[in-house]
C-alpha cells in the first residue's frame, strides 16, 4: 500500500472516530419527577421525622362540607414541586386526634396530609368513606395549600370503621393512587371491584376487627387491584394504628404510598421480598409490584 493510501485511510477512520466520540450520548432513563426526598434506608422510613420541614393549618368544620373538618399538615418548601396528598379517617366514635400522629409523620417525608374528623364519630365506613374524598377535594380545590398539591396522585387511609371507609373511597374512585385500611371494619367482606393499589394492616389479637372476618377477607377478595399487601402485626391489638405511633404501621404505610403515590420504586426494598421481624405476624403481597 503506497504512504498516501496509508494516509487517507488514516484521516478517514480518525474522522469517523471522531464522529463518533462527538455524537450526544443516547439520553438515560427519565428520572422519576415523583421522587421526593432521599434515598430511603431502614432507619429513615422509621424515624418519627422525615427530611422535610413541615408545618399545619386547622381547617373549621364550619369552613368545609361533607366532612368535619380537620387538619393539614404539609413541607413548608416549595421547591421539590408538588406533592401527593393523603386523607386519613378515624373509626368508630373516634375524632382526628387517633390518627393525628400520622399527619406530621407523613408530610414530613414529602406529602400534603389531611387528618380529619367525621360529620359523626358514629357514622358508618361508607360514609366515612364519602368523607374521605370530600377532605381530597377540598385539600386539592379549596384549601390554602392546594397549589402544592398534584391531584393525580391521591390516597386515603383509615383506623377501623375508617379503615372501612378507605375501602369504601378506593371503590368509588378508581383514579385514587393508594389505600391503606388500618384494622379496617366493614359490614361488606367482597372487595372485587376495588382498582386500587391497597394494603391492609391488620392486628393478630385484633377482638373488634378480627383479621379472620375483616382484613384477611378483604384482602383475598381484592383482585382486580393492580397490586395489594396484607400485613398483620404480631401480637397487636384493634387500636394499634391509633395515637401510640406504632413504628411498623408508620413504616410500612410510607412505604406503600410512596411506592404507588409518588411511583418511587425505591421503597420496593421494604415491600418486596416479604418483610419479617418480630413485630409481623404474617405478611402477603402481589411481588413483584406492577
Amino acid at each position: 500500500m503506497s504512504r498516501s493510501r496509508k494516509v487517507s485511510l488514516l484521516t478517514a477512520v480518525t474522522a469517523a472516530l471522531a464522529t463518533v466520540l462527538m455524537a450526544p450520548a443516547a439520553p438515560a432513563a427519565a428520572a422519576n419527577p415523583y421522587e421526593r426526598g432521599p434515598a430511603p434506608s431502614n432507619a429513615s422510613i422509621e424515624a418519627s421525622r422525615g427530611s422535610f420541614a413541615i408545618t399545619q393549618v386547622a381547617v373549621a368544620r364550619s369552613a368545609v362540607t361533607g366532612f368535619g373538618g380537620g387538619t393539614i399538615y404539609y413541607p413548608t418548601s416549595t421547591t421539590a414541586g408538588t406533592f401527593g396528598g393523603v386523607a386519613i379517617s378515624p373509626g368508630f366514635t373516634a375524632s382526628q386526634s387517633s390518627i393525628a400522629w400520622l399527619g406530621p409523620r407523613l408530610a414530613s417525608q414529602g406529602f400534603v396530609v389531611i387528618t380529619i374528623d367525621t360529620l359523626s364519630t358514629l357514622d358508618q365506613p361508607d360514609s366515612r368513606g364519602t368523607q374521605l374524598l370530600a377532605a381530597l377535594d377540598y385539600l386539592t380545590q379549596r384549601s390554602s395549600v392546594r397549589t402544592r398539591i398534584d391531584a393525580t396522585r391521591l390516597g386515603v387511609m383509615g383506623h377501623s370503621m375508617g379503615g372501612g371507609g378507605s375501602l369504601a373511597a378506593a371503590r368509588t374512585r378508581p383514579a385514587l393512587q393508594a389505600a391503606v385500611p388500618l384494622t379496617p371494619y366493614h359490614g361488606t367482606k367482597s372487595w372485587t371491584t376495588v382498582r386500587v393499589p391497597t394494603m391492609i394492616i391488620g392486628a393478630e389479637n385484633d377482638t373488634v376487627a378480627p383479621v379472620s372476618s375483616h382484613s384477611e377477607p378483604f384482602y383475598t377478595s381484592l383482585t382486580a387491584a393492580p397490586d395489594k399487601a396484607y400485613l398483620e402485626l404480631n401480637n397487636a391489638t384493634h387500636s394499634a394504628p391509633t395515637s401510640g405511633g406504632n413504628v411498623t404501621v408508620a413504616k410500612y404505610s410510607l412505604s406503600w404510598i410512596k411506592r404507588f403515590i409518588d411511583n418511587d420504586t425505591r421503597y420496593d426494598q421494604f415491600l418486596c421480598p416479604a418483610p419479617t421481624g418480630s413485630a409481623i405476624q404474617e405478611y402477603r403481597a402481589t411481588c413483584p409490584h406492577s
